[in-house]
């Protein structure tokens, strides 16, 4: 299973990205998608998290109410949108797969995910 992030790049405090998650050989409707992101010195934090099966969405408090997930199931594509962008949002952005479905419990442990893409940057200036 391959996983394409991209999307990231260099941006001012306030303004938006949208990072996209290609999974071209996945049954995505089986998986639930997962972002996760890596600032320096840092653990990997969980962000967001869809499962298109259940119709189910998760956000990190971090980030509510800035950043949307969403999938193109035709695409077989996963869409982070964000909004009002902080200069700690500077990390490393990472989408990973679980197959199966995903709960508030769970969702943000990055060892319940099998499959990870390769990462993309996102640098907010303030």
């Amino acid at each position: 299973v391959q996983l394409q992030a991209s999307g990231g790049g260099l941006v001012q405090a306030g303004g938006s990205l949208r990072l996209s998650c290609a999974a071209p050989g996945l049954t995505i409707d089986n998986y639930s998608i997962g972002w996760f992101r890596q600032a320096p010195g840092k653990e990997r934090e969980g962000v967001s998290c869809i499962s298109r099966r259940t119709d189910s969405t998760f956000y990190a408090d971090s980030v509510k109410g800035r950043f949307t997930i969403s999938i193109d199931g035709a695409k077989r594509t996963v869409y982070l949108e964000m909004n009002s962008l902080k200069p700690e949002d500077t990390a490393v952005y990472y989408c990973a797969a679980h197959l199966g479905h995903m709960n508030h419990r769970n969702w943000y442990r990055r060892l319940n995910y099998r499959y990870w893409g390769q990462g993309t940057l996102v640098t907010v200036s303030s």
